[in-house]
């Protein structure tokens, strides 16, 4: 949780923690993938707005009871880091638990989501990062905060070097069964390391799609001199297929998707607005297809790719900006992963922000998570600790408001004034 320099909106600050009912992981230890450790600079933040009904009559002792019977199946997130006497990190599954902070609001929710401001958002989200007390400092956090009208916002921390943001969210789904007493059959697990199959093999080449940093030691997170601000706004699908027509012109055998017309947009305006500089990189993240992880913790439910031109990225028409986007991207996954293993220094890395990077979350479950059966109005997601270059999400808009999809960049500072004028100029967004 951020605070202003003004007068605070949130006041009446309470922290705990919230462990799983019984002994669940104790003496378990859980090795971290490849991927996992490209992730550990990244934090996932996640508000879920919720009306008066979804808690109402609830006291903090009856939910932090659901919490316990949700921990004893997802106990693996409740654990702390240690290293291997090689400074690999691994998670010690001690049952230590979830930090929850309770809060109140003086705004009530329609006014506060009425303000659309990215920033004050980050009120409702702890800011926590990994360390520098890395052996002590919990990779979730969470903080439910009371609006006056009775509607409830439920943020979550979630350490990247857990898993990705399809797997924070079923995690999080995880709470809601357990409110209506519906629990999995069997706990959350982790995808399995094979670092040891790694070892062996000779440094290879640094893909395109991370930048190194650091090192950072134990405190995981990245200095960085650059201000970044973050913006969002709602497209609907009625807009992305006015959108799409505008990039393919005439051309109907040629179909350029929701997201990569998003990704076309955003690419070629950030492209301008920095007027020379190359933008001839970016990386895309999207949910992988032939892959399914349900009741695993993991950073390989998504694909990392990079799109790559020699061509001023101004000079292309949309829709040849469009197609390389949708058909010369370029599979790192597996690089990054291999790169990991490969380096016995494990160095530190950059993924979100290393170059332009596009992360498409509209198949995340974020409106799932139901609450005494009932789901949230609107849900607002960020990624913290990005690269220089910035980072553009794209999720589902609120279901019962807005029919299409929300876009949140986040860019240095010094930009994002000049991509809202060229994007409404341009684009019409």
């Amino acid at each position: 949780m951020v605070l202003s320099n003004e007068q605070s909106p949130i006041y009446d600050i309470k922290i705990s923690t919230v462990g799983p009912g019984h002994v669940s992981g104790q003496g378990v230890v859980q090795e971290l993938t490849g991927m996992d450790l490209a992730m550990k600079l990244h934090y996932i933040r996640t508000v879920y707005y919720f009306q008066s009904q979804a808690f109402e009559g609830l006291t903090i002792i009856n939910i932090k009871e659901t919490m316990f019977y949700w921990m004893n199946h997802a106990y693996i997130p409740c654990g702390r880091f240690r290293k291997s006497d090689s400074g690999r990190p691994y998670i010690k599954c001690n049952d230590c638990g979830v930090r929850l902070i309770e809060a109140s609001c003086n705004m009530s929710l329609d006014e506060w989501l009425e303000s659309r401001d990215d920033a004050r958002d980050k009120l409702l989200v702890p800011n926590q990062v990994l360390g520098p007390d890395l052996f002590y400092s919990p990779p979730v956090l969470m903080q439910l905060t009371k609006f006056k009208c009775g509607g409830t916002a439920v943020g979550v921390s979630w350490a990247h070097v857990l898993g990705d943001a399809f797997t924070a969210a079923a995690f999080m789904n995880l709470w809601g069964q357990a409110t209506r007493k519906q629990y999995p059959a069997q706990p959350l697990r982790m995808a399995q390391s094979n670092n040891e199959a790694q070892k062996s093999r000779s440094p290879i080449k640094e893909p395109l799609a991370i930048k190194r940093v650091g090192p950072v030691g134990d405190h995981w997170v990245t200095s960085n001199d650059t201000k970044m601000e973050s913006y969002s706004f709602d497209v609907s699908w009625a807009e992305l297929t006015r959108l799409r027509s505008k990039i393919c012109g005439d051309k109907d055998n040629q179909k350029i998707s929701p997201f990569e017309s998003i990704c076309t947009v955003v690419w070629q305006c950030v492209a301008k607005i920095k007027h020379g500089s190359d933008v001839k990189t970016v990386t895309i993240c999207k949910k992988d297809p032939e892959n399914s992880f349900e009741g695993v913790i993991t950073n390989k439910a998504q694909t990392v790719k990079v799109v790559k031109t020699n061509i001023s990225v101004e000079e292309l028409s949309p829709m040849e900006l469009g197609l390389l986007i949708m058909n010369q991207a370029v599979d790192e996954t597996k690089i990054i992963e291999e790169a990991m293993e490969s380096n016995i220094e494990l160095p530190d890395y950059l993924v979100y922000g290393a170059n332009l990077t596009f992360v498409d979350l509209h198949e995340a479950p974020v409106y799932d998570l139901s609450i005494r059966g009932h789901k949230p109005v609107c849900v607002n997601c960020s990624i913290d600790n990005v690269g220089d270059e910035g980072v553009v999400l794209v999720f589902p808009s609120r279901k019962d408001h807005f029919d299409g999809v929300t876009v949140s960049i986040t860019l240095p500072k010094n930009h994002i004034s000049d991509l809202r004028s060229m994007l409404k100029k341009e684009w019409s967004l």
